[in-house]
């Protein structure tokens, strides 16, 4: 789908939602149902950011990005 563009590796950890922050790191929240845990910075390659793109983690734990539709 996408096109891989991280060359660091994200260890997910169930109950967190992984994000690119507005500073260009991976940063992991908890979800509404994990009640503990807080909002931490994940990753330490930062992410330059284009417009037109989603960005996401990939089932290989990779950062990837994927054109937008209708952006």
């Amino acid at each position: 789908m996408g096109q891989k563009i991280g060359k660091e590796k994200i260890q997910r950890e169930k109950g967190f939602l992984y994000f690119i922050g507005k500073d260009g790191y991976v940063w992991a929240a908890p979800m509404k149902h994990n009640k503990t845990g807080k909002k931490k910075k994940v990753g330490t390659e930062k992410i330059a950011k284009e417009k037109g793109f989603m960005y996401y983690i990939g089932k290989d734990g990779f950062v990837a990005k994927a054109k937008m539709k209708n952006a």
